[in-house]
């Protein structure tokens, strides 16, 4: 690993990996860690979908810039994407409220206390994005 990797990685696994705040719950907390069905597994086709518009939005701005478009244009386009972000981002925060949380809630104890405390930290960093 080199002294870039190290210094970037963790920032980026706190800001844009879903996955992140999984991997920093501790083992007994269920469904944090590996890999298995998540709270957005059941509708894992429509978000893949919708993370492939979102995509083109980005590839639309990219077309944008370098064909010369208008500022004001490409500032339109990247608020549509970010609010695009934004509402993936809540969807898949209500799932894992309803699915992750809810299943921490009927054990109780430390693992409610450490769900409840990552959908914090997640709703945290969605107010600062």
């Amino acid at each position: 690993m080199t002294t870039t990797q190290a210094r970037t990685e963790p920032e980026h696994a706190q800001g844009s990996d879903p996955h992140a705040g999984h991997a920093a719950a501790p083992a007994a907390a269920g469904h944090g860690g590996g890999h298995g069905p998540h709270g957005y597994s059941a509708q894992k086709d429509a978000h893949l979908k919708r993370l492939r518009r979102i995509e083109g939005q980005i590839r639309g701005l990219q077309r944008m810039v370098d064909e010369d478009v208008y500022c004001i244009d490409v500032l339109t386009q990247v608020s549509a994407s970010t609010k695009a972000l934004q509402s993936f981002a809540l969807s898949l925060l209500e799932e894992h409220l309803r699915h992750c949380v809810a299943a921490a809630a009927e054990e109780g104890g430390a693992e409610l206390d450490a769900k409840v405390a990552e959908a914090t930290a997640a709703i945290s960093r969605l107010l600062r994005s």
